[in-house]
Order: structure tokens, then sequence, then C-alpha cells
């Protein structure tokens, strides 16, 4: 594993004759594990190969997105996955699908936040020896074999302040002699015997909008990222089958293996043996534009000149309408939170003296970044942003994008609903809630380009994956 300096920290593990390391900000190598290694390849030349290889063609990459996910050289492909600063890459010595390398990546950070809350350098150096006890279980020379968080919470106890104390006096090791009860069952995300004094099940609906939006404020690009996330503490075996209003209008579902993909495939319905605790049920996307609403508005006036002063004037609202999905919605119930509005300014910028009527402003002289926390938006009350921008040079001075964050509870901006929920197998009546929230994925104004401008341009410049 990695960090990157500007950025390339990377990870690398191996899977089908795969290596597995993380990098670090000093482009040095912050944990690494070999599997099957071979001698053709060095700590230094992969990276090399991750900082100069560009998505763009250039020589060497300046950003994190710009690193390609499958890099393909001579004797071996890297593939990697940037999280939080840190890369996790695996290196492989044949050739292997891709998705699938990709997909166990994501495995393990999902572990490394279950077991340490965080995916981060400052947690793999804490946890060193749980980190490579977890990488063992989860790779079997070079191949992904215990993968589920219910196995491995089993075979490695999660980190405890007590325990730690305890396994350093007695001399023991976290993990366990034993083998986990649903490793041989044919139920392998579910450990045997469960029981709770409170059996309740929690599950959050949660919509990311990526968007783009022109200078007049029509949409250019739009499209939902959702997904249903859980938390079961349910006694017992129990089979649970979930219901939904417009299921149709999912597209690419992605499912836990706990789904019986038939009955979704025949009935639209979810039923599901759900795992213990936290796990994601699924994940979908709705790509169709007509379904997305745009839950706000920016009015922007912003004049940058070289060698003069600029101003910038920004208003950010909700919008009244947003179609069919709030008809029946409680104005007063529909809130913007955690709104957060950001412009990368140009380098010529030196300086920007700016009043906000709402929340904070802050301007980073360094990284150019003029950050607006607003916080939560009320109706009738839409906060504004004025003031002067200090611009040297002669070159010319493009106005930069708007991207804003934010969040809307109880919510789900596409108009899925769970309908109801059914228990079968136990006979205890569980507490269930559900929850929703939208919020912003990529979502970005576009004040100078048209709309064909920003439609040839694309989402956001994705990462590119390519096979050798």
């Amino acid at each position: 594993m990695a960090r990157d300096k500007c950025r390339p920290s990377k990870n690398s593990s191996r899977c089908n004759g795969k290596d597995m390391m993380n990098f670090e900000r000093d482009s040095a190598a912050l944990l690494t594990t070999n599997t099957r290694l071979d001698s053709r390849i060095s700590l230094q030349s992969v990276v090399c190969l991750l900082q100069r290889s560009n998505t763009n063609g250039e020589n060497r990459a300046a950003y994190p997105e710009d690193v390609p996910p499958v890099i393909s050289t001579p004797h071996h492909y890297l593939i990697s996955v940037y999280h939080n600063h840190l890369y996790l890459l695996a290196v492989t010595v044949s050739e292997t699908p891709p998705l699938l390398v990709i997909e166990f990546l994501h495995r393990v950070i999902t572990t490394f936040v279950e077991y340490f809350e965080e995916f981060s350098d400052n947690a793999v150096k804490e946890n060193c020896v749980m980190v490579f006890e977890l990488l063992d279980e989860m790779l079997d020379n070079g191949f992904p074999l215990a993968t589920e968080l219910n196995v491995l919470q089993e075979l490695i106890k999660p980190p405890n302040f007590l325990r730690t104390i305890a396994n350093q006096v007695m001399g023991r090791t976290n993990v366990s002699e034993v083998l986990p009860t649903g490793q041989l069952s044919n139920i392998p995300w579910r450990r045997a015997d469960v029981k709770y004094t409170n059996n309740e099940a929690y599950f959050d609906v949660i919509e990311e909008i990526d968007a783009i939006i022109d200078r007049q404020g029509a949409t250019v690009f739009s499209e939902i990222q959702g997904y249903i996330d859980c938390c079961c503490k349910l006694s017992g075996m129990p089979d649970l089958t979930m219901s939904l209003i417009n299921p149709r209008l999912l597209d690419d579902v992605s499912f836990h293996p706990c789904v019986r993909f038939k009955r979704w495939e025949n009935e639209r319905v979810l039923s599901f043996v759900p795992p213990d605790g936290n796990f994601r049920l699924l994940s979908y996307h709705i790509g169709s534009q007509s379904m997305v609403a745009i839950p706000l508005y920016v009015r922007h006036n912003i004049s940058l000149k070289s060698g003069a002063t600029g101003r910038v004037e920004l208003t950010v609202g909700p919008k009244q309408s947003m179609g069919k999905v709030l008809t029946n919605l409680n104005n007063d119930s529909f809130k913007l939170e955690d709104v957060i509005v950001e412009m990368t300014m140009p380098k010529s910028v030196q300086n920007c003296m700016l009043i906000s009527s709402t929340g904070k402003c802050s301007f980073d002289p360094t990284t150019k970044l003029l950050q607006w926390n607003i916080g939560k938006i009320e109706l009738g009350k839409p906060p504004t942003l004025k003031g002067t921008v200090s611009v040297s040079g002669t070159a010319n001075v493009e106005t930069p994008p708007i991207t804003v964050h934010f969040k809307i509870n109880q919510l789900a901006v596409s108009g899925l609903k769970v309908n109801r929920l059914d228990l079968y197998g136990e006979k205890y009546k569980p507490f269930k809630g559900v929850k929703y929230i939208t919020k912003a994925g990529r979502f970005q104004m576009q004040p100078q380009s048209n709309r064909m401008e920003a439609a040839e341009t694309g989402a956001f410049g994705d990462l590119n994956i390519c096979i050798a």
C-alpha cells in the first residue's frame, strides 16, 4: 500500500500470481505482501510506472484520476484502486479479468474500513500486523479465498484495546484456531448460532446525483448512482423478503451474494438470508435523465480578467419544483444540508475578498481552492456570496467549474422506496427501519462552457479501463 506524492500512493497484492502494495507520498511502499513474486519486478519500477502512466498520454500523472486502473508491461499487469490518498495495487504475472481484481481490491478496502473504521496510511501503520493477517486469509497463494466479512471476523477478531493488552500479556494472536461455522455451509456469508436480545434490521437507501449543469442552468448530463446499505442484527437464520416501489427504474443492479437472483428476475423482489452486521445489499444505476430531478440551483456572475480586479457573485438555493418526486413531500421536510460550494481558481488568482450571507468562506492561496461552507439552506432564504478577486499576469483567465456538495435526508430522488419487509424462518418480530438520503456525487456547474462543449467533455473524465 502507498500514499500518493502529488499523488501516487500504492498498494500491491497478488491474486492468481499477483502481488500487493501501498505507496506513500514520498513514493515509498507503505506495505507490501508477496505471493509467488516474480524476480523481474521491483518495487521501484512499479512506482515509476504508476507515476509515469497517464490516461491522457502525458509523461507523468499529475492527479490520481490520471493513472489508469490497468497498466500493461512486458511481464506484468498492474491493476490499482485509489482510495483516500492511497493506492491499493495488484500485480499479476498473467492476463487476469481486471474487474475480478478490482472487485477484490474493493473488498479489501471495505474489510479494512470495518476493522479499523477507515482506510488510511495511519490506520495501516497502526494495525500493520492485523493487516498482514487479513491479507493472508483473503489471499491463498495468490487466489482470493475468504472475502466475506462474517467469516473474516470469526477468523480474526476485530481490534479491541482490552484484547490487544491480553494478547500481548498472554502471547496470543488475533487469529482463531477454529474453522468459522459458515465456512463450509451453503451460506458462507452468515455465521451460525447468532443470538441477540433485541432483533433489528436497518436499511439506508442512498442515492448520489452525478450531473453537469451549463451556464444557462440546463442539465447537460445527469444520472443516479444508488445503493442500499443494511445493518441486520437478527437471531438464528432469518430469511428476508423485501419488496420495492418502482423496482424497474433500476439499471445495472449489482447484488450481494446473499440475494436470490432468480426471484429478482421473475418477481422483482429481494429474497435473501442476510449476513450478520453491516453489508451492502445492492448497488444500482439510473441513467434516464428524465428521472433525475436536480434539487438546487446556483446563480453565478463571475468575471476574471488578468491584471485586474475580478468579481464573484454566487447565489445558491433549492429548486421549488423537482417534478413528480416532490409533489407529495412537505416543503418543511425538504431541506438541503451540508451544502459546500467549491471552485479551484486559476493560478493567476492571488487573493479573494468575499463576504457570505450564510456560512463561512475560505481561500487557500497555495492550492487556489475557494470553499464556501453553507451548511443548511432554509426555504425562502437563498445564501449569497459576493466580493472581489485579485488577478495577476497577462494571460487569458478561464472561469473554473463550480463543484457542489449537498445532502437531503428522507428523500430518494429517483422515487425508489421500500414497500415492505417480511421475515420467514424465525418466530420473533424484529424492529425495522428505513432511511433515505440523496446527496451530490460529482455535481458540477460549468459557468463558461455551453451545452455542446460540456457534452463533449463527458462525465468528469472517468478512469479508463484498458485490457492489454
